[in-house]
């Protein structure tokens, strides 16, 4: 087995955690400039009329998943079968809503970063959803979603 000479270093102490560390950076999730993206506008209309949807329990979850970073998606799953419990606690069906996007308000914190919230008019009541979209691999996806 050959030594290093005491008082020598090597180059490269570990070569394939450095080539690994390269290959992940490479296959992560790539951050999108703005310029780079189509208007966050009819996404995020889209995207609000979607959770509705899942919250009414007449779309599954499954189907935002890729418009979903993977916090999102595992809060919107959690407070999906919160609604699906009080939904079955009442002996409620579902139905599905009609729901009209009223308007579409964002803002840009950053390059790539888009802040928002949609207004959306429903038959009982009016209620707002708040997202941020980050722009990632070429497209917008949601890392955070509030219902209001």
């Amino acid at each position: 087995m050959a030594t290093t000479p005491a008082g020598t270093a090597r180059a490269h102490p570990h070569p394939l955690s450095s080539r690994s560390a390269q290959l992940s950076e490479f296959f992560a999730p790539q951050r999108t400039p703005s310029i780079e993206l189509p208007s966050p506008e009819p996404f995020l209309r889209n995207l609000a009329l979607g959770v509705l949807e899942v919250f009414a329990g007449v779309r599954e979850v499954e189907q935002l998943a890729r418009w979903l970073t993977e916090d999102a998606y595992r809060k919107l799953v959690v407070r999906t079968s919160l609604a699906a419990r009080a939904r079955n606690a009442r002996g409620m069906v579902a139905r599905r809503p009609v729901h009209t996007v009223m308007s579409v308000h964002e803002s840009s914190p950053a390059d790539g970063i888009v802040e928002a919230v949609v207004v959306v008019r429903g038959p009982a009541r009016t209620r707002a959803l708040a997202v941020r979209l980050e722009g990632r691999d070429g497209r917008w996806r949601a890392t955070s979603l509030a219902l209001l």
